[in-house]
């Protein structure tokens, strides 16, 4: 309540100095945010004269409470909740009108809103992994202006290490090649990748059905290739992954918002500087070390080795060149004439 009165008396002295300077009351409310029918009952109850011995401006009449209706039945309403913390104002309403309430429902809901039991929030767990344990990994879909682009992101959850590729598509192949990639460029493959349920990895997660989460066969076949353990976040439970600042959002405001890109090249040259310059170079706020050397002193020593090759799928076709671009040439008319115009020439010629 002492903060509300301070903030009107703010407000009215504000008022008080954009009278003097001549505004009309129409734009002192609009500038403060209040009604102008409050600037006129202020005037009319001289809660705009200060007080001659301190100077200060008398604090706003308390409107004076009148005895509710729902007095008599809040001791009904609070043990109800107490019993049953989720029961609707409108039940509880329908309730004490049945007990002899003869007043409104707003009354009752209010009431209700202010002693209304709060269920304590789920406290944020934060997962933390030791060095080379655990990657995480996420697609973004990114909106350009020559088309739709998929930003892979592979995030080393004890470094906090970045790496990201933009692609022209979101699938298996897809998923493969940056990983590799992305293998490449740490030098080494984390202990287990953490998926946020994506399609091409997961094929059913029935854990909360006390059964198993279901991978699909040909990335477990490229897990096995690499050596490393396939996980996933349970469904509605991105909280799992919190441990990590969350990628994509860091990517869409600190990287895309407020660029611009000539094309896909230009687009991975300035990722590319983005990750060198800005994102494994700043002091993260939960490490507080910067990833790229977090990772050199730390983790990198504690990756898997890299396989000898890549991982050579039976079940994917490999990429389709790109369809040669046909030249059309234009139509070659042929005049037409009789036989015997043809028998004509070649006896001429003979």
């Amino acid at each position: 309540m002492g903060r509300c009165l301070l903030i009107k008396r703010e407000t009215r002295v504000l008022l008080v100095h954009y009278l003097e300077q001549g505004l009309s009351k129409s734009a002192i409310a609009e500038r403060l945010g209040i009604d102008r029918r409050t600037i006129h009952r202020w005037i009319a109850a001289g809660q705009l004269a200060p007080d001659v011995e301190t100077g200060l401006l008398p604090e706003p009449a308390r409107r004076q409470s009148r005895p509710a209706k729902l007095a008599p039945f809040e001791a009904i309403l609070r043990t109800r909740l107490d019993a049953y913390p989720e029961l609707s104002s409108v039940r509880l309403f329908e309730e004490i009108r049945a007990a002899g309430y003869a007043g409104g429902y707003t009354q009752v809901k209010e009431f209700v809103r202010g002693i209304r039991p709060q269920p304590a929030p789920d406290p944020v767990v934060r997962f933390e992994t030791e060095p080379g344990v655990q990657g995480q990994v996420d697609f973004a879909e990114v909106r350009l202006p020559w088309g739709k682009r998929y930003a892979l992101l592979v995030v080393l959850g004890y470094s906090r290490l970045l790496w990201l590729r933009f692609f022209p598509r979101q699938d298996m192949r897809t998923l493969f090649s940056g990983l590799e990639e992305a293998f490449a460029f740490f030098g080494g493959v984390p202990k287990e990748l953490l998926f946020d349920q994506m399609a091409s990895v997961i094929t059913a997660d029935l854990r909360d059905q006390g059964e198993r989460l279901v991978a699909n066969a040909e990335f477990l076949r490229f897990a096995a290739h690499w050596g490393f353990r396939v996980r996933a976040c349970r469904p509605y439970r991105a909280r799992t992954k919190g441990k990590v600042e969350r990628p994509i959002r860091y990517l869409r405001e600190n990287f895309l918002y407020g660029r611009d890109f000539l094309g896909d090249a230009d687009l991975d040259a300035q990722a590319k500087a983005w990750l060198d310059s800005v994102a494994n170079v700043r002091v993260h706020r939960t490490t507080g070390e910067q990833p790229w050397a977090r990772f050199q002193a730390q983790e990198q020593h504690h990756l898997l080795p890299l396989a000898e090759r890549p991982y050579r799928s039976l079940i994917l076709l490999p990429s389709e060149p790109a369809a040669p671009v046909v030249q059309r040439t234009g139509r070659v008319e042929v005049e037409k004439r009789p036989l015997q115009t043809y028998a004509r020439l070649a006896g001429g010629a003979a």
